[in-house]
């Protein structure tokens, strides 16, 4: 049988949206969806998702592919969740096939910039109840 492929899969968070990452060694192709990550929309938030490439540089990159799926959450949940997925993965692979030195040196670049690269955010929607309009508020009282 063929050596078996280096590769790791990895998931990001934010909300109800959910990135998984499959990163294997290649040639530095970054795809969200199937299509390439320079191309996300909406423009504004794509430097958001080159976060962890323009922190740890293009180099780290260059020796693997990484395809990431998205799905639920908004927009801007959906970009935290692939900025996530993209930061874990390259640690992850980096632990896995290369060495724990390098792990650790990624690990605090990323941390010391944003810890939701690497941390999920614990926070979700909190249920509606009744006697009110949301989850807190309650309707107004009226005597008449």
């Amino acid at each position: 049988m063929a050596s078996a492929v280096k590769s790791v899969q990895v998931f990001g968070r934010k909300r109800n949206a959910v990135a998984v990452a499959y990163c294997k060694e290649g040639n530095g192709v970054l795809r969200v969806n199937g299509s390439p990550i320079h191309l996300m929309e909406p423009a504004a938030l794509r430097a958001k998702t080159m976060e962890p490439v323009l922190l740890l540089g293009k180099d780290r990159f260059a020796g693997v592919d990484i395809r990431i799926r998205v799905k639920g959450g908004g927009y801007v949940a959906q970009i935290y969740a692939i900025r996530q997925a993209l930061a874990k993965s390259l640690v992850a692979f980096t632990q896995k096939f290369v060495d724990e030195a390098t792990k650790q040196e990624l690990k605090e670049i990323l941390l010391s910039y944003d810890r939701t690269l690497l941390v999920s955010d614990p926070r979700r929607c909190e249920p509606k109840k009744f006697g009110g309009p949301s989850a807190r508020a309650r309707f107004q009282k009226s005597y008449r």
